[in-house]
């Protein structure tokens, strides 16, 4: 299909809402291809990383190729509204003439343009379409997706006076961001200590977990054995973590915790424990590898200067 074809009938907001829906089926599509990766198998997951990548930086590029198609496809809806416009003032002044003959020999040689107001108008519209790409280049920089959710994020947070502290152990983000809560508050552990300790509760409640997995290809139940190997993979290898491994670190820590996102209201896990929530910022756009988790601190305790980014 015609990619102009597609979005010609469509309105911004359903425009955005296809873009919605094509990055939350990337998302699937990457979550079913980090659970395809073999344990302890590095060249899979190097190979794995790369194709993640490709797939991300794909759609951002269909994306913005179709926000500026649907732009150029608004001006161009425009132009034809003035042009038509323009043809019936022109007949209009025609049928206004009494000798039309005479008047529009005069008028033709009286408004045929000089060779060098030619060049001037060349010029200027040489100008004007380098205007124009500049104006499209900074309209893709501004409605990708990347700095559309660190907008959004910085808004929440700073409602709060709140800032982020980024978690570098890309492998290990979700654990990392909640080891630096933990110390916070000057309880001591580690990012293997709470992979075990989910690992474990997961397997002694797994009524309450198992029923959640599923395959993304097929969306077929996890069997108990494959639950097993994925709680396996969770305590001994850099496993991602997300919802379920949320969910069961708040269970082990007796804490709930708070998960600020761009898209959406924040979401408390375990708000049934007592005391201050743990709080995380989800990212899904601004890494690389997809979906990553943050620290979130007082404003004054972040750890990097996001002005730029829109995290400050």
């Amino acid at each position: 299909m015609d990619p102009c074809n597609e979005i010609s009938g469509l309105s911004e907001e359903e425009l955005q809402q296809k873009h919605r829906k094509e990055r939350r089926e990337l998302q699937a599509q990457i979550q079913q291809l980090k659970h395809g990766v073999p344990k302890g198998d590095k060249k899979r997951k190097r190979e794995m990383t790369s194709q993640v990548a490709q797939l991300e930086a794909q759609l951002s590029e269909k994306h913005e190729t179709e926000v500026q198609q649907w732009t150029e496809q608004q001006k161009l809806s425009q132009l034809s509204d003035r042009l038509s416009s323009a043809s019936v003032s022109d007949t209009d002044q025609v049928n206004g003439v009494t000798d039309a003959g005479d008047q529009c020999q005069s008028a033709t040689q009286q408004n045929k343009p000089s060779k060098a107001q030619r060049r001037r108008e060349k010029k200027a519209q040489a100008e004007r379409e380098r205007e124009e790409r500049i104006r499209v280049e900074l309209e893709e920089n501004v409605l990708g997706p990347r700095n559309v959710e660190a907008v959004k994020l910085k808004a929440a947070l700073q409602k709060r006076d709140l800032g982020i502290y980024e978690v570098t152990q890309e492998e290990e983000i979700l654990y990392s961001a909640v080891v630096h809560q933990l110390h916070r508050r000057d309880i001591e552990t580690s990012v293997s200590s709470l992979r075990k300790q989910v690992a474990d509760h997961m397997r002694s409640q797994s009524d309450d977990f198992l029923p959640f997995l599923t395959h993304l290809d097929s969306d077929d139940p996890y069997t108990p054995e494959q639950f097993a190997d994925y709680c396996n993979r969770l305590e001994t290898t850099t496993e991602w973590g997300g919802q379920l491994e949320i969910r069961a670190l708040s269970n082990v820590l007796r804490q709930p915790i708070e998960v600020i996102q761009a898209d959406a209201p924040s979401i408390i896990v375990g708000d049934e424990h007592q005391g201050e929530s743990l709080l995380l910022s989800y990212h899904r756009y601004a890494y690389g590898l997809g979906e990553h988790y943050n620290s979130v601190v007082p404003k004054a305790e972040t750890n990097i200067d996001n002005e730029e980014d829109g995290f400050k």
